[in-house]
């Protein structure tokens, strides 16, 4: 399944799932309660999002005071900015995968989980292809090789 198929899925799949679960939710504590919900679903997640943002920030700064590239603290960052986004979007489905998100075991494991894949990769990584400042087509004009003069 190519990337496109995948996200066209993932774009109609979760809008369906979180229209079916608000009409049981509803069905089972009413049109009220379930809109309730989701309000407090989105204010306890804002909440916590904060917190976890501010967290993060902090190893963020100590990492570099340290002298250290904070990769994972980074990653997590991503994570939570994605898990707002979850937060915020009405429903319950996206609601408990924001809140997952949120949890910072898992999300660390997230996150180390992509640094291992590598889907995140630098300039001149170890991928086969060139990166900027390698004398590759996607690198700086200087070509490397030996000369001699002939006077």
């Amino acid at each position: 399944m190519n990337p496109f198929s995948l996200l066209f899925f993932v774009f109609l799949a979760i809008p369906i799932l979180e229209i079916y679960l608000l009409i049981k939710v509803g069905a089972i504590f009413g049109a009220l309660t379930t809109a309730l919900l989701v309000v407090a679903t989105a204010v306890v997640g804002a909440w916590l999002l904060r917190l976890q943002g501010f967290s993060t920030w902090q190893r963020v700064q100590n990492s570099m005071n340290q002298g250290e590239l904070p990769a994972i603290e980074m990653i997590e960052g991503l994570i939570l900015l994605v898990s707002g986004a979850l937060l915020l979007t009405p429903g319950f489905f996206t609601d408990a995968i924001g809140f997952c998100c949120l949890v910072p075991m898992l999300r660390r494991r997230i996150a180390l989980s992509i640094l291992e894949k590598g889907v995140f990769r630098g300039p001149g990584s170890d991928d086969g292809r060139p990166g900027p400042g390698s004398g590759g087509p996607s690198g700086s004009d200087a070509i490397e090789g030996e000369f001699r003069r002939e006077d």
